[in-house]
């Protein structure tokens, strides 16, 4: 620090440096701060004073200016004290005399400056002495010693208790005095001073005695608390405290009990603010930290008691667990010291200080305080006291008279609540406190929750201004806060009380389900873990949850269910989450349980249901089994559970119902399970594919028909949960929402949800979703009043366009609102004109279905293109998608049914005598009542069915417009209406085939329904392929409907006359729009009936021959589905039945293993396939099968079911017999018809090669044969159109394979035709010609005479050797497969169509097109042809039986010598076959009817004999057919023209077999094996055959 003295001044002293020091002593006395100011003028003293001591200034100098400088300041004496003060102690240390000497001189000349008496102070002693202030300094230190003892350590002794008791008595007796008069605190006070000062009392000691004194009579806080107050004005306010910290220090002793009159006055006083409790608070036991650790070893040992609840314990060692546990008890036994912090929290709260209360309860762990039950009871006391005036004015239920709080006599006490908002700032906060242990006081508890409901009351109510609506809401969020935190946490405390659980639930159903729920999750899954005592609790409900469990059963259902009611009313979440997880693993607890549950309170069935939702919603749970291909077994278990729970009590529904919406809006369908489970068991309304047709009749009748013969279960008493369901629907708008949603679901369930899964679950969920909607709207629909239904349903253009709903479920859903609109209208109408006359009433019922339709006829124009409204009118589209089953047919057999049972049901009665006459009376006035209702049913039905009928009569002529042709009105009507609609439920695929043969009946204009049925049954493999399980079997129903109506008209030709002799739907010719007046030649006769019907037939086991062929899973499942449906009608010829039968016992070999489900419908199929196989018949008596001799009227249709089927030709024959056919005649065709017989029944047990398509593939040697038979099969095709010019090429075989698909080409050709033949007549030479065809046939039948005669001992013998046949073509086919090295060939019966076929002659380039295009798209054209000149081959080629023949007996040996022959006939094999190609090629042209009988028995013996040696003919699927696949159609068509001979070249080909077999089978035995060994491949030969069969065509 730099010097303030300069040397100059000092040198200077006199002449300036004085008078410069003055100046500076000023300067710095002036300085503002004060502290730097004084700092500064020590250092200037401290610097002249030691220049003084060094000797470079006199002293007197030095005083004399100290003179002048000592005014500046007040403390200038008292610095410069200091000053001299360091100096006196620098000084003594040095050792040079003299600068001690200056010092002295300095501080004797300055003693005029500083008094004696500071420098006393600050001096050292010996300095004193010598400085002469006193006398000795050793005396001086005693005495300081002596003062300093006195003041410090010397205690003052008072009058102690044992030395004078006179005061204390006194002051007691003052104290103790009745205080009830007039004496006042004040005057005690004032004797209690005089008592000290007289007695000379310790005042300590006579304050601990006024705490005495207050201690026993409590009673007086008005006197004592103001004496104590007045009385610590004379004491330090630490007194009290340690007083009272002393008094409870004495009991902490580990025996001590501290008296609870201790605890008060502490509480009073630190109310009164006497004391604080921070200072109190560290005199009292235990500590914070023993709190903590008690808090941390209550929980460990909750956890503990948890795991050996859930553990298994062995028997061995529960004896030495129990001696522990005991042993433990004894030391528990022990009585903790006492809790001092709780004893006074527990005075605190009982006097009603809150605020003190709640520091205590703050510092220690949450709920720690409370869980000791008198604090619990304290506090909820004070509670008590605090709602009391609004409990009385808002929470009393009515006609309760309660017993009234008291108010706490102390002003200090919380305010009385007198309105919701005081409640919630004073007694919120002590209930959050109390937390589970409000569980202590169950009639607070109710209080509670009363005043929670009447709140509830007031927040429902609107019309509170904004601001109040704020505090409403704050207030309501508190209550939800406080029922989470207190009120169910209490509940699970409580000892099974149903009345609180009851009381809960008044205030809970007020809250919407939402809020609801979250406060069951919290309660499920937080608050039990929140304490350890519910943690204990929630252990103990499991283990009983588990005892119960275990014991339930159908029998003790009542004893059990009282159990789980007890248990249920603490802790309802714990149980139901245990009972739901042993129902997903137990099915059959489902019925137990449910039956069980009758002892619940409403607020366990509310809990129940958000259980099952969180059940539901487990993300943990996997919804599908490990195979992916089902929905989990714990799903579908639930899902039932709800359905049976949800029927049996009254549970809100609403939560469940929100939920499957919600799980719909993210995509996902599984859910829709329970929807299903629930409606069918709430409303009774089940959706199974498994009704019976009697039930399914019952379903197209009324409501009370349909709940009586609709269903399995006989579901009564639904009126009541139904109308639960429907109430939950409408009350949170669910209804229309789910109808969509579960529509839109159903197309993403296969485009969104279904992208992973295995196809058989997305047909599952698909189904489900499909099914769940059906039912849905049906429930929808029968519940709904019209006002309803019509308000929620929008129209049908804003369903489809903007909900973007499918067509069928927007009509489905749109429908029940037709109905009901016009039936409605139809009453307004009758009420307005009392006219009763059968006609008015058809006049009004058809102007109220104009009122209600027109619009809806606007609407669906929208719904498809302009164009398709060019063949059918929206009129019709409406009128069949709007009307149901009920409107077009009375099913009377079961309205009789019904009644006759009931008739059974009242004569049992009446024969039953055990049964009370009064419950006898009760049970026949049901059973009339029912009577009646039934019969007024059928009545009501029967007028509505005839108006309807009326309507449609009117309306018919404007249905179909059939603007392009009736062949595209028929596709437009399949595939806007029949194929959406037939597969939709399957009381509509009833009403799909009763619509048909309706709108025949009703002889509509431009309805052709020949074509419609030709359609439905041509094809069905597509259809059948792209639908899921239910889905085939309501298109099975569907055929089946149709097959019975067709089957009714073929079974009867006196039926067939009636119902389609005259109708326009069976002619023939399709004429020109507009013109349906045909002569009779243009129908369709009987006959000719038959014949179409046995196509149908034929193509329906091609299909289904394919589809079980494919392998497929889809395929086989649906095709197995349907044939089980269509069983009834369809096989009905031998042959059919036969060749299915083989199919589907190979699939019941192949799928055993592999896939169990297939097997199992294939059994099941099998098995009544073969019950049905006495009612089958040969084919002749299913059609006549001898040759006609009149023309053949054909129609070539192309086919399309629903723009999807593959095209197929139906060629409609229409033949009479001739009228000159002798007896003889006769007779032949007797013998004829054996003959066909026979080989129908040997041609089943032939295995054949199939390709692709399910048709039959023949080895490639057999090319050059057929070749030989195509080229003269075309020579006389070539002969026939010389003959007659005016005969079409394109016409077709009934039974034509479904591969001869039509061109592009082919179909411009045909409409040509058509046209020419509808314009020009017939002339006069095509007549000519037509006599000279009928001549030839006369002629060619007369030579089949001779050689049928011949062939039938042939056909008998090998009839008897079938058997044997078939075990040697069994090891044919195990020796060849070995040989191409376990190279398998699917083998399959054959399936030739038995239908006449006219030739098809094509040219070569359309013949390698249709070769290429396999798979052309179908092309709606429709040709129609009225050829009658083509006698020739109708005459020729009718109804020859193009079946494999069987194996020959030399064939059977040539089997065994297989062998032995290869290695010799292989080298003259080539040059045999070679020779006899150019042979037989001028044997063709010299003599074609002789040898084309001996080319088609090879050929038939190697198709036998051969089968399994083409590579290429096996393929899985239609797609996966290869190119020489392709050629081998090709083959298959020459090989059909190649049989499509006359009859007498059937017959020479009988003769040959028989005789010729031997020799030639051999040869083409050995061909075929050489061909297996040289060429595996089999493409080369085959395309070099193929070449020449090219140059032969």
């Amino acid at each position: 620090m730099a010097a303030l003295l300069p040397a100059e001044w000092i040198k200077n002293w006199e002449k300036g440096g004085k008078s410069e020091f003055v100046q500076l002593c000023r300067a710095l006395s002036e300085n503002k701060n004060h502290d730097v100011g004084f700092r500064d003028i020590q250092q200037a003293l401290y610097e002249l004073a030691y220049h003084v001591v060094r000797g470079n200034l006199k002293h007197d100098q030095a005083s004399n200016v100290l003179g002048d400088v000592i005014e500046f300041r007040e403390d200038m004496p008292s610095i410069l004290a200091d000053v001299f003060c360091i100096l006196d102690i620098e000084t003594s240390c040095l050792e040079e005399k003299n600068k001690r000497d200056h010092f002295t001189q300095l501080v004797l000349a300055c003693l005029y400056l500083v008094s004696d008496t500071v420098l006393k102070e600050r001096l050292d002693p010996e300095t004193l002495e010598s400085l002469g202030l006193i006398k000795q300094s050793q005396q001086f230190n005693q005495k300081s010693v002596k003062i300093k003892t006195k003041l410090f350590y010397k205690q003052q002794k008072f009058n102690l208790l044992r030395e004078e008791n006179e005061g204390y008595a006194k002051l007691i007796a003052e104290l103790g005095q009745d205080l009830s008069g007039n004496i006042t605190s004040d005057l005690i006070l004032e004797n209690i001073k005089s008592l000290i000062g007289c007695f000379n009392l310790d005042p300590n000691r006579v304050l601990d005695i006024i705490l005495e004194v207050y201690e026993c009579r409590p009673e007086y806080d008005d006197f004592f608390v103001p004496l104590i107050e007045s009385y610590m004005y004379m004491c330090e306010p630490q007194t009290l405290c340690h007083i009272l910290g002393f008094k409870f220090k004495f009991y902490q002793d580990p025996s001590g009990e501290t008296p609870s009159s201790l605890y008060r006055v502490a509480a009073v006083l630190l109310q009164h603010n006497l004391i604080d409790l921070e200072d109190l608070y560290v005199h009292l036991l235990p500590g914070d930290n023993a709190i903590m650790e008690e808090h941390k070893r209550e929980i460990v040992e909750a956890k503990q008691i948890v795991r050996k609840l859930t553990m298994v314990v062995l028997s061995s060692e529960k004896t030495e667990e129990k001696e522990k546990e005991k042993e433990k008890e004894e030391e528990k036994t022990e009585k903790p010291p006492d809790n001092q912090k709780l004893g006074l929290l527990e005075a605190l709260l009982k006097i009603g200080d809150w605020h003190h209360a709640q520091s205590i309860m703050d510092q220690m762990p949450p709920f720690y305080a409370t869980s000791h039950k008198p604090i619990a009871v304290a506090l909820c006391q004070l509670v008590h006291v605090t709602i009391e005036p609004l409990y009385r004015r808002v929470g009393v239920p009515k006609g309760a008279k309660g017993s009234p709080i008291a108010s706490l006599p102390n002003k200090r006490a919380p305010k009385q609540a007198e309105s919701f908002e005081e409640l919630r700032k004073e007694v919120f906060n002590m209930l959050c406190y109390l937390g589970p242990h409000l569980s202590h006081d169950p009639i607070l508890f109710a209080k509670v929750v009363r005043l929670g409901k009447a709140f509830m009351k007031e927040f429902q109510s609107d019309g509170s201004k904004q601001e109040d609506k704020e505090k409403m809401e704050t207030l309501f969020s508190c209550l939800l806060s406080i029922t989470d935190q207190v009120l169910l946490p209490s509940l699970s405390l409580m000892d099974c009380n149903a009345c609180m659980s009851e009381e809960l639930w008044g205030m809970f159903k007020t809250f919407p389900y939402q809020y609801r729920y979250r406060l069951y999750g919290q309660w499920k899954n937080e608050t039990y873990n929140s304490h350890p005592l519910l943690v204990k609790v929630k252990a103990q409900t499991i283990d009983r949850a588990k005892y119960i469990m275990k014991r339930l059963t159908k029998e003790n259902v009542k004893p059990s269910g009282r159990q789980i009611g007890k248990l249920s009313h603490s802790n309802p979440t714990i149980l139901f989450d245990y009972i739901l997880s042993q129902i997903q693993k137990y099915d059959n607890l489902i019925t137990p349980v449910v039956d069980s549950l009758k002892y619940l309170t409403s607020l366990n069935y509310d809990v129940l249901a958000y259980c099952i939702i969180e059940a539901l919603a487990n993300p943990e749970k996997e919804r599908m089994k490990h195979d992916d291909t089902t929905i989990s077994s714990w799903l579908q278990s639930l899902a039932s559970f709800c359905g049976a729970v949800f029927r049996k009590y009254p549970i809100e529904l609403a939560g469940l119902l929100q939920y499957v919406a919600n799980q719909l809006k993210a995509g996902k369908s599984f859910d829709l399970l329970i929807l299903k489970e629930v409606v069918q068991k709430m409303a009774g309304i089940e959706i199974t594919e498994e009704m019976t047709m009697e039930q399914l009749e019952a379903m197209t009748g009324g409501e009370q028909l349909k709940a009586e013969g609709g269903y399995f279960g006989q579901i009564r008493n639904t009126k009541k949960s139904s109308q639960r369901l429907k109430d939950a629907l409408l009350d949170h708008d669910l209804a229309l929402p789910l109808c969509l949603l579960m529509a839109q679901q159903r197309n993403g369930v296969i485009f969104q949800e279904g992208g992973e899964k295995h196809l058989k679950l997305v047909g599952k969920l698909y189904d489900q979703c499909h099914d769940t909607l059906v039912q849905f709207g049906g429930f929808l629909a029968s519940n709904l009043s019209t006002e309803d239904y019509i308000k929620r349903v929008p129209s049908i253009d804003v369903l489809c366009n903007e909900f973007h709903t499918p067509h069928d479920a927007a009509f489905f859903l749109s429908r029940p609102m037709y109905a009901h609109h016009i039936s409605s209208k139809y009453d307004e109408l009758k009420k307005a004109e009392k006219g009763n006359k059968q006609q008015h009433k058809v006049h009004k019922y058809i102007t109220s279905c104009e009122l209600v339709m027109a619009p809806v006829h606007e609407a669906v124009i929208s719904l498809h293109l302009p164009k398709v409204w060019d063949d059918i009118s929206p009129q019709f589209y409406a009128t069949f998608w709007s009307l149901t089953m009920y409107d077009l047919a009375v099913p009377h057999s079961s309205y009789d049914r019904e009644v006759n049972k009931l008739k059974v049901q009242m004569k049992a009665i009446d024969d039953n005598q055990e049964m009370p006459p009064n419950k006898k009376k009760k049970e026949k006035e049901r059973c009339t009542a029912l009577q009646d209702k039934l019969l007024e049913e059928e009545k009501k039905q029967l007028e509505h069915v005839q108006r309807v009928l009326q309507r449609l009569k009117l309306e018919k002529d404007n249905w179909l417009l059939a603007k392009s042709t009736k062949n595209e009105t028929i596709t437009k009507f399949l595939q806007l209406c029949i194929f959406p609609r037939c597969i939709f439920s399957a009381i509509d695929a009833v009403y799909c085939a009763h619509f048909v043969e309706l709108v025949h009946q009703q002889k509509t204009p431009n309805f052709s329904t020949l074509l419609c049925y030709d359609r439905v049954f041509s094809d069905i493999i597509y259809t059948v392929a792209s639908c899921t399980e239910n889905e085939a079997s309501r298109y099975g129903r569907f055929l089946c409907c149709m097959l019975e109506t067709v089957t009714r008209w073929h079974s009867d030709r006196v039926i067939y006359e009636k119902e389609c002799g005259n109708y326009p739907g069976f002619l023939t010719i399709l004429r020109a729009t507009g013109f349906d007046g045909g002569n009779k030649a243009d129908q369709l006769d009987y006959e000719n009936f038959r014949h179409v019907v046995h196509k149908w037939h034929y193509k329906l086991t091609k299909a289904s021959v394919h589809c079980l062929e494919t392998g497929e899973y889809t395929h086989i499942r649906n095709i197995l589905i349907v044939l089980t449906k269509i069983l009834p009608w369809y096989p009905k010829v031998l042959n059919l039945g036969q060749a299915l039968e083989r199919r589907v016992h190979k699939i019941c070999q192949e799928e055993k293993e592999k896939r169990p489900d297939l097997y199992a419908l294939a059994m099941g199929y099998s098995g009544q396939l073969k019950s049905r196989k006495p009612f089958m018949i040969p084919e002749n008596e299913f059609h006549h099968k001898d040759p006609p001799a009149r023309n053949a009227v054909p129609a070539t249709v192309q086919n399309g079911p629903g723009g999807a089927g593959m095209p197929t030709s139906l060629t409609i024959n229409t033949v009479r017999l001739e009228e000159g056919t002798t007896e003889e005649t006769d007779k032949l065709k007797e013998k004829f018809q054996g003959v066909v017989k026979v080989i129908n029944k040997t041609v089943n047990a032939t295995p054949k090669v199939t390709t692709s398509n399910g048709n039959s593939a023949s080895n490639s040697k057999i090319i050059k044969e057929k070749d030989d038979k195509e080229k003269s099969g075309k020579e006389k095709d070539k002969e026939k159109k010389d003959k007659t010019p005016a005969a079409t090429p394109e016409m077709k075989a009934l039974g034509k394979d479904g591969k001869d698909k039509p061109k592009e080409e082919r179909a411009n050709k045909e409409e040509k035709a058509r046209e020419i033949k509808e314009k020009t007549p017939k002339s006069d030479k095509e007549k000519e010609k037509v006599k000279k065809e009928e001549k030839a046939s006369k002629e060619e039948k007369s030579k089949t005479v001779v050689t049928i005669v011949e062939s039938k001992s042939t056909a008998e013998k090998e009839r008897e050797k079938e058997p044997s046949r078939e075990r040697d073509l069994a090891k044919e086919m195990k020796s060849k497969e070995n040989a191409k090295g376990g190279e398998k060939v699917p083998v399959a019966g054959s399936l030739k169509s038995p239908v006449p076929r006219s030739e098809t002659s094509e040219s070569e380039r359309e013949q390698k097109r249709r070769k290429v295009d396999t798979h052309s798209s179908p092309s709606h054209s429709s040709t129609v042809k009225d050829n009658l000149n083509e006698l020739k081959d109708s005459s020729a080629k009718h109804y020859i039986n193009h079946t494999t023949p069987t194996l020959s007996k030399s064939k059977e040996r040539e089997v065994e010598k297989k062998d032995l022959d290869k290695s010799r006939e292989r080298s003259r094999e080539r040059e045999k076959k070679d020779e006899k190609d150019r042979k037989e090629r001028k044997r063709d042209h010299s003599n074609s009817d002789r040898e084309v009988p001996q080319d088609s028995t090879k050929r038939r013996k190697e198709e036998n004999g051969t089968t399994g040696s083409s590579k290429h003919s096996k393929s899985e699927s239609p797609s996966d057919s290869p190119r020489l696949n392709e050629k081998e159609k090709e083959k298959n068509k020459s090989k059909s023209s190649g049989k499509e001979k006359g009859d007498s070249i059937k017959a020479e080909k009988m003769e040959k077999s028989s005789s010729g077999s031997k020799k030639e089978s051999r040869h083409d035995k050995e061909k075929t094996e050489k061909k297996d060994k040289r060429d595996s491949a089999g493409g080369k030969e085959e395309k070099k055959h193929h070449k020449s069969s090219d140059k032969h065509r």
